[in-house]
């Protein structure tokens, strides 16, 4: 008797086994997940970028008000994006939002005009200094290059 659960056991569990590991390997296992925030003035591009990085389309973008998050997908990681309206009534609530970021986006019209930039500059030296930021690698990303009024590297 014992000798024919023996037998059962390698004629049916083996194979099993052997199946799973050669073809069914389950589940991947899961990509580490980054929060972020992302911040700058309105209509520096902050819903284009992270729009585009989620390959969806960029007809209909509208400037967000409030806050918005998106999950953006890459093959090691998945980056967890809040990304916070910049809109003057909206920036002084920025701070709210900080609390569990692993790093900051920071966006800017590198072809706005010479107040915006120093509002971009007066926003980004805050975040910089703010206690739950000031330790976490920053991107800055000086957006519309293309435009014809656009600062160079040096200049931004």
């Amino acid at each position: 008797k014992n000798n024919l659960i023996l037998f059962c056991f390698v004629c049916f569990a083996l194979p099993w086994q052997c199946f799973r590991a050669l073809c069914c390997k389950g589940p991947p296992p899961p990509r580490p997940e980054y929060d972020l925030v992302c911040i700058g003035l309105s209509g520096s591009g902050k819903t284009s970028l992270l729009s585009q990085l989620c390959s969806e389309s960029p007809e209909n973008i509208v400037s967000t008000t409030g806050f918005s998050i998106k999950a953006v997908p890459f093959q090691n990681a998945i980056l967890n994006v809040k990304e916070l309206g910049g809109a003057d009534n909206i920036r002084k609530y920025w701070s709210r939002y900080y609390q569990g970021s692993q790093g900051v986006i920071f966006v800017l019209d590198s072809a706005s005009s010479e107040d915006d930039l120093e509002t971009a500059r007066n926003e980004l030296h805050s975040a910089l200094q703010h206690p739950q930021l000031c330790t976490l690698p920053f991107l800055i990303l000086a957006n519309h290059q293309d435009k014809p009024a656009a600062r160079s590297v040096q200049e931004v």
